[in-house]
């Protein structure tokens, strides 16, 4: 099994990350299940804003949608901005959505039979609507959603705390990410083990 991790930090590398780092945290807990991964910032590369699978003249999504393809897990990982998800994480789903035209030889989407998860971060509340938002999106285009598929840390508000600055992972949010992890991949060997129908 493989997961991939879109981490929708506004910072391009080598710029440090908290949703990069709490993305990490759930790939080593894969890695205890068996999964491989990989993380992929997405502001490293240029993504076009748009619907299209691919929208040409040098748009990077085409080689990062063969990875999601690829893969059996998609992690979203994303800082909250203003209550909401980052813009790229905003442009991630968009593109996702060309997904809904695209199909296999039984009519279904391509994206069935793969698992979407969820990891938020930020100074403020939020974590819960966040999630929210990207699970409709993720669900919307054909990704299923296991149990408690979502592991988030808030600082409280109006402080300047970062998740990736603490000296050691809260246990609410250790147990949490175990939790998203064992469920993620238990969801997908069972998608793979026994695909929906063509509808």
């Amino acid at each position: 099994m493989r997961a991939l991790a879109l981490v929708c930090t506004l910072n391009a590398s080598p710029a440090s990350s908290s949703s990069h780092h709490l993305a990490q945290q759930v790939m080593t807990e894969f890695e205890g299940h068996g999964v491989r991964g990989e993380i992929v910032r997405v502001a490293d590369h240029d993504v076009r804003p748009g619907i299209g699978v691919d929208l040409g003249d040098g748009d990077a999504w085409p080689a990062i949608r063969e990875k999601v393809l690829a893969a059996d897990i998609l992690l979203i990982a994303t800082p909250i901005w203003l209550g909401h998800p980052s813009s790229v994480c905003q442009r991630v789903l968009e593109r996702l959505n060309a997904e809904s035209s695209e199909t296999d030889d039984e009519g279904r989407p391509l994206v069935y039979g793969k698992v979407g998860a969820v990891a938020v971060v930020g100074n403020e509340d939020g974590a819960h609507k966040v999630s929210a938002d990207v699970f409709q999106g993720l669900n919307d285009v054909g990704f299923s959603l296991a149990a408690q598929a979502v592991t988030y840390w808030v600082g409280e508000a109006m402080q300047g705390t970062d998740y990736q600055d603490l000296d050691e992972t809260p246990e609410a949010v250790a147990s949490t990410t175990r939790a998203l992890a064992a469920n993620a991949v238990h969801l997908a060997r069972l998608l793979a083990d026994a695909p929906y129908s063509p509808s």
